[in-house]
């Protein structure tokens, strides 16, 4: 026995500092850090089985689904090259926005909403500032674009079309987006009244967290960290794979109240 452990010694090891680094990239539950210390290379292994191989699972179907994504940009790159139809710019935004590449994919959704003014100028014979794009999707991300980007005034008149229109625009996340733009200038009194009505029925991580942050701007911190609580309280209720995906948010919430006190 002493010699199995011997031979298996430096892969239990191995083990154990692959789940940790994993642990440390993906924080998962607490409890499975004392799971991978205590139990050792078992542990490590459960933890690694349970954990880690679906993230490997989720991390192959992503590089596929990136590979066929990409090839697509780059036929449409060539296409809109000759054929400006609308729809053309629409996907290429679309496409660049799930790329991250956020300032090309503001400028597909410009040409798309001017196609589309053009477009309706011409057939319609009305002026350009009545004629809108087929349909709010291009203004949403437009301004999610510029949000995101850390330029919320030009963001303003979009997302404030959009929700004038429809309220629960991408479940409420268009409320959600408007109301940070409009903290991000200031306007903090307005963002107040929309986070609050966005939150109403929005359970969106990344619209308590910027509530969160906009009432400890103002030193609300006992309410500002009871937002970020709330993003924290999801988890133990959420499937796997959405816990996974909401990891990003669980650890900006956990920094946030490490910061905020």
């Amino acid at each position: 026995m002493g010699l199995l452990s011997h031979l298996f010694f430096p892969w239990g090891i191995i083990l154990q500092a692959l789940a940790i680094l994993h642990f440390i990239r993906r924080r998962p539950d607490t409890y499975w850090l004392f799971v991978i210390i205590f139990l050792g290379p078992l542990g490590a292994v459960i933890y690694l089985l349970i954990e880690a191989a679906p993230d490997l699972s989720f991390l192959s179907r992503q590089s596929a689904r990136g590979f066929s994504r990409r090839k697509r940009i780059r036929e449409l790159e060539a296409l809109v090259q000759v054929n400006t139809a609308v729809g053309n710019f629409e996907e290429l935004g679309d496409l660049y926005m799930d790329e991250g590449r956020l300032p090309q994919a503001r400028a597909a959704f410009d040409r798309a909403i001017a196609g589309a003014s053009d477009r309706g100028a011409l057939n319609a014979g009305s002026s350009r500032d009545d004629v809108s794009a087929t349909t709010l999707d291009p203004f949403y991300k437009r301004g999610a674009c510029a949000v995101l980007m850390g330029e919320p005034a030009p963001a303003i008149p979009d997302l404030e079309r959009v929700v004038a229109k429809e309220p629960d625009y991408d479940f409420h996340r268009a409320q959600g987006l408007l109301a940070q733009a409009y903290a991000l200038t200031g306007q903090k009194e307005k963002a107040e009244a929309l986070f609050r009505e966005a939150t109403q029925t929005s359970t969106m991580s990344e619209t308590y967290l910027n509530f969160a942050e906009l009432l400890a701007s103002e030193g609300r911190n006992p309410e500002a960290r009871s937002w970020a609580h709330k993003i924290l309280e999801k988890s133990p209720a959420m499937p796997a794979y959405l816990r996974r995906r909401e990891r990003p948010w669980f650890r900006k919430a956990r920094k946030f109240l490490g910061r905020v006190q």
